[in-house]
Formats: structure tokens, C-alpha cells, sequence
């Protein structure tokens, strides 16, 4: 317990025989019940954690027969948190990358009632840049930006950190059963959250790397991947959001956006290639093409200026 609040925390496991014990001896002693969700792992992980649950009593384990990937665990942890009613679920991940040292802040908002679900944000953390593998620091720089658009939580950073919490009520509300099951997952979450306005906090937390881990995770067939999730959470997002509930003409301007700078951008790029190779274009053609790309691109800024604003109550500092 924490001031009162019952604290779970939820650990994605795959293979992590070799860091899990390092995890579970690291869990503060404020959290109530730890729920390692063994991903189908082929080593030892289980019989770690059933090691681990005789000397801790909250280690609790639950194992899938079939891998789902991380998102499938963290929902499988998040559902026997809810069965058992408790107020704060948090996720840290099973090798040992999430410090206990920020807990606290992690839980601190939900817990004083500012926030529905908080976030760890790796990328402005001290020198975050020489701690963090680079490829994988701009990868997730770029997803953070496209997450951003997608959510409608501007504010939110470090779109790919797994260190999160989350209240009872949002657990409540959210359907677990429709979230997604990979890696895209903690993004796929804030655009469900943002549906239901509900308040989202960045906490800065440090960065935990070369200590021992191993990532599957590969840029090249990641990013594409989650992005082609976040296109289509967008756009649930914006018809649930701005047409179904509440109507907004930001759609409108997202509309006007994604046709008219497309076109702008393919016919003055056509217009340059002519121009480079077969000769001289009228002047009305290039004005046309510099109107349908500035006004595209003025739509898309002023859609997502409404987006920002609309959703800047979202926003806990």
C-alpha cells in the first residue's frame, strides 16, 4: 500500500531467466501484488519466478501457452490487476531497465489524483543521448513525434517507454480486449485513453542500458509497423472524438490537409522534373502547385493547433 492506495505492478517476461531475479528483488515495498506474466518464454523464467515467489509472497505468475508478445502480457497483467481491484497498476519490464528509484514519480500523480495514467520519458534525462544506443534514441524520437499526432497528447514524449501506471478507473474503462499485442502497444493505449480524455502525465525517469539485456527489437521492421497502427488509431480517433461525440471542424481541416498537400507536393515535384528535363512550364501551373502545398500544409498546422488546444486540459504538469 501507498497512502492508502493498493499498488500492483505488472512484468512482461520472455526469456529473462538471467534478470528477472534482479527485478523482482528490486520492487519497492510499497507494491502490494507483482504479477510476472511468463510471454511462452523457452528457458527458465518460470522456475525463477516460482523461486522467487517462495521467499516473496506478492510474486505472483501467470503463463501464456502461446507467445502474444509484450503487449498481450502487459494486457494479461493488467486484467488479474483488475480482478483484483487494484487502485494503481504499474508495468516494468522483466530485465531490469526500470529503475525502483523512480517509482514514486511514477505513481505520484494517480495517486494524488492528478493523472489517469502517467509515463516514463528516457529522452531528457541528464545526458540521455550518450546513455541511450543512438539509432534507437532517433527511432524512438520519430515515433514519439508521429505518436504525438496520433494520441492528441502533445506532450507526451518517449512514445516506446514501457514504464507506465495507470488508475482503476481508466483500467476500468479502457477495453483491454481491443488494445494491441506487440510492440506498438503503449501507443495504441494513449490513443484509447485520449477517446475517453483522460489526463496523462510525463515523468522523466533514467535511462537503465548494457546491464545484461537483450532487445529483439529491430527499427526497420518496427517503425513501419507502428506507424501503419498509429494511421489507423488516428483516424478512429478523430471520427469517435470529433464526429461521433462531440463534433469539431478540425476534421475538416485533416481532410483538406491529407488532399491537398499530396497534390501539391506530386505536382510541383513533377512540375521540377519537366522543367529539368523537357523544357519550360507555365507560370499559372507552378502557382497552382505552390497553392494546393501551402494551403495543405496551412490546413494540416491549423488541424493540429484545434488538436492541441481541444486536448490541452489533458495536459498534467
Amino acid at each position: 500500500m501507498y497512502n492508502e492506495k493498493s499498488i500492483a505492478v505488472v512484468v512482461p517476461a520472455y526469456n529473462e531467466e538471467l534478470l528477472i531475479e534482479k527485478t523482482l528483488k528490486s520492487m519497492p515495498d510499497a507494491v502490494d501484488r507483482i504479477i510476472v506474466v511468463d510471454d511462452a518464454s523457452t528457458d527458465r523464467t518460470s522456475i525463477v519466478v516460482e523461486e522467487s515467489a517462495r521467499v516473496d509472497k506478492r510474486v505472483f505468475l501467470l503463463r501464456h501457452d502461446v507467445n502474444r508478445g509484450v503487449g498481450g502480457a502487459i494486457v494479461s497483467g493488467y486484467k488479474n490487476a483488475l480482478e483484483a481491484d487494484i487502485d494503481i497498476t504499474v508495468v516494468m519490464a522483466g530485465d531490469a531497465q526500470m529503475d525502483p528509484d523512480d517509482f514514486l514519480s511514477i505513481i505520484g500523480p494517480i495517486e494524488e489524483g492528478r493523472a489517469d495514467y502517467t509515463k516514463g520519458n528516457r529522452l531528457f534525462y541528464g545526458d540521455a543521448w550518450r546513455m541511450i544506443p543512438h539509432y534507437r534514441y532517433l527511432g524512438n524520437s520519430f515515433l514519439s513525434l508521429l505518436t504525438k499526432i496520433a494520441s492528441g497528447y502533445w506532450h507526451i514524449a518517449d512514445s516506446q517507454c514501457g514504464y507506465t501506471a495507470i488508475s482503476l478507473v481508466a483500467l476500468k474503462r479502457i477495453d483491454l480486449e481491443g488494445i494491441y499485442e506487440r510492440y506498438g502497444m503503449p501507443n495504441d493505449l494513449l490513443i484509447k485513453l485520449n477517446q475517453h480524455d483522460f489526463r496523462v502525465c510525463d515523468v522523466h525517469v533514467r535511462p537503465v542500458y548494457n546491464i545484461g539485456e537483450k532487445s529483439g527489437i529491430k527499427l526497420r521492421k518496427v517503425v513501419p509497423r507502428i506507424s501503419w497502427i498509429l494511421l489507423k488509431g488516428f483516424i478512429k480517433r478523430l471520427v469517435f472524438k470529433y464526429v461521433i461525440r462531440d463534433f469539431h471542424p478540425l476534421v475538416f481541416f485533416y481532410l483538406l490537409g491529407i488532399i491537398l498537400f499530396p497534390a501539391g507536393l506530386i505536382s510541383g515535384s513533377w512540375l521540377i522534373y519537366y522543367r529539368i528535363f523537357q523544357g519550360p512550364v507555365a507560370a499559372t501551373s507552378a502557382l497552382f502547385a505552390v497553392f494546393l502545398f501551402v494551403s495543405g500544409l496551412q490546413s494540416l498546422f491549423f488541424a493540429m493547433w484545434f488538436d492541441m488546444d481541444y486536448n490541452k486540459d489533458l495536459k498534467v504538469k
